[in-house]
Order: structure tokens, then C-alpha cells, then sequence
């Protein structure tokens, strides 16, 4: 397992609802969010995969028609509303009423246990060093204990190497595991919540500015 990502709930600070997604290899482990999944009277469990400000991904344990009204509940009394737009086997892809802000999903609770901060997803150039070879690769999540990225040069599970990304210090990480062009890596070191979610808010404005302009 250890050359196997372990897969997650991702989150996305982009407006539209998530895609249906790119096939990839078979994980071994998979530790999605717990959701409520309600249509109509009808109340069951769901598997969150991907959350965005626009939408959703789910694991749904019922049928579940494209265009069905219903709701989605991730914090307890905090239902989203919305409707489902796509299904592909379980997996249905559900368009919010309207936005939601997403960093209040990934805000962390000011007192009690303090859980590391779910993956996020990006879209950035992250550049890998090995000794005196450097891979220009494309960042798509990243947490306080790593990232993927996508890359046409060749990583080595096991190298240790140095990530940089734009606005972050240099970290010393290892090359974890593999699938296709894409890898995970894990740095040597957790990476503070208020770090990571400055840099994500900084990438966020300059973003939606870039948008605007």
C-alpha cells in the first residue's frame, strides 16, 4: 500500500460544480467525508468525494435520477441545497442553489480535537528537485502533509526531493507513491493550517481578481 494513495474528500475553491471525474488506477483505502444525503422524506448516509463552491461529488447508496431535488448535510443542522446533474454508477454530481463558502467547510473548530486540514485542490506549477534535476510539474491538491502533481518527467518512488511553489518556502518531501503521470508526495514536515490557508487565500484573490479584471 505504501506506493497507493490513500484517497480523500477534496475540496476545490472554483465556483462550478465538480466534473465527473478521470479514471485512475484502483486505490486500496479510501476515508471520504460522512455526509446525509436527503431527498424528500428519505434521509440515508453518503460518501462526500469532491466539494466545491458551486456543487458536489457523491457516493450515493440509492438510485438517484439526473435532475432530483435534494440536499446534502456535512455539518450537522447545515444543509445544502441543490439538485443532481450527472450520474456515472454510485456517483452522482449535484449543482448547489447557490454558492457556498467553502472555507468554512475546511475551517477548523477553535476548541476540542484539531484534525489535520482535508486535501484542496489547485491549479499551479510546482517544481520538484532531485540533486541538480528539476521536474516543472502541475500541482492539483495539496494538504498539510503533501501534494499531487501531474508530471511528464519521471519521479522515482522513494527520492527525496524539494517541492516549490509560489508564495511557499521550499520543502524537503518524498515521492510516495505513483499512478500514471500522477504522484503523491509527502513533505517532511506538517505544514501549519495558518500557512497553508494564507497562501491558499492569497492564491484565491489574485485568482478571482484576474477573474474580475
Amino acid at each position: 500500500m505504501d506506493n497507493h494513495a490513500v484517497e480523500t474528500t477534496l475540496y476545490s475553491l472554483g465556483t462550478a460544480p465538480p466534473k465527473q471525474p478521470r479514471t485512475r488506477a484502483q486505490r486500496h483505502l479510501t476515508l471520504y467525508r460522512v455526509g446525509v444525503l436527503t431527498v424528500g422524506d428519505h434521509r440515508e448516509l453518503c460518501l462526500i468525494k469532491n466539494v466545491s463552491a458551486g456543487g458536489m461529488l457523491i457516493r450515493a447508496y440509492s438510485d438517484v435520477a439526473v435532475g432530483t431535488r435534494l440536499s446534502v448535510e456535512l455539518k450537522h443542522g447545515e444543509a445544502l441545497a441543490g439538485a443532481a446533474k450527472w450520474i456515472e454508477q454510485d456517483s452522482v454530481g449535484i449543482a448547489f442553489d447557490a454558492p457556498i463558502d467553502v472555507f468554512s467547510l475546511i475551517s477548523l473548530p477553535a476548541e476540542g480535537p484539531q484534525p489535520r486540514m482535508p486535501r484542496i485542490e489547485v491549479d499551479c506549477t510546482a517544481t520538484v528537485r532531485d540533486g541538480s534535476t528539476v521536474a516543472r510539474t502541475k500541482a492539483i491538491n495539496i494538504s498539510q502533509g503533501g501534494l499531487s502533481v501531474e508530471s511528464r518527467t519521471e519521479l522515482a518512488v522513494g527520492t527525496a526531493v524539494v517541492v516549490s511553489l509560489n508564495g511557499l518556502a521550499p520543502e524537503p518531501a518524498v515521492v510516495k507513491w505513483r499512478d500514471s503521470d500522477c504522484y503523491g508526495i509527502a513533505f517532511n514536515r506538517t505544514l501549519s493550517v495558518s500557512q497553508l490557508v494564507e497562501w491558499l487565500q492569497a492564491r484565491h484573490s489574485r485568482q478571482a481578481a484576474l477573474t474580475e479584471s
